[in-house]
């Protein structure tokens, strides 16, 4: 089992999916701030005075932590990063979900209020914490451009 976890290539695969993943999120959110905001406020977790600061900071911090993934600089700060991001967007999902609100999760676009199954995005987001533990347990430092 150690030797899948640390293989050097499913290391670099799940690096650069995750990476991916991230960089991709933030590209509507970065250059359409006001949507995601919107979207923030229809999961009713946030007090309103924080959504536009969060709807403006969190896009560019899941472009960089993405980023960072890829390239292996300041690899363990962007793991720590991505895998809370991720339990928040996973508690807040699983909120919505408890609480009977029907929405788009806003992962990938806008969130709106949708007859679309939630369920979806979380799985998804449980499918991403389970790439991540790989990377916590992989010791491969190949294809890092800084140290760990």
């Amino acid at each position: 089992m150690r030797r899948v976890i640390d293989n050097d290539i499913l290391t670099l695969m799940v690096r650069m999916a995750i990476g991916i993943t991230f960089i991709y999120a933030s590209y509507y959110k970065i250059i359409g701030p006001g949507d995601f905001a919107k979207s923030i406020w229809y999961y009713h977790l946030v007090p309103g005075a924080l959504i536009n600061l969060i709807a403006v900071f969190l896009p560019w911090m899941e472009l960089l932590c993405g980023l960072c993934l890829i390239f292996g600089v300041g690899y363990r700060g962007s793991l720590w990063l991505v895998t809370i991001m991720t339990v928040v967007f996973v508690v807040a999902i699983a909120s919505a979900i408890a609480r009977g609100i029907d929405l788009d999760c806003g992962c990938f676009k806008a969130a709106k209020s949708s007859s679309a199954s939630t369920w979806k995005p979380l799985l998804f987001d449980v499918g991403l914490l389970v790439l991540l533990a790989q990377l916590y347990l992989s010791r491969s430092r190949k294809w890092f451009l800084a140290g760990r």
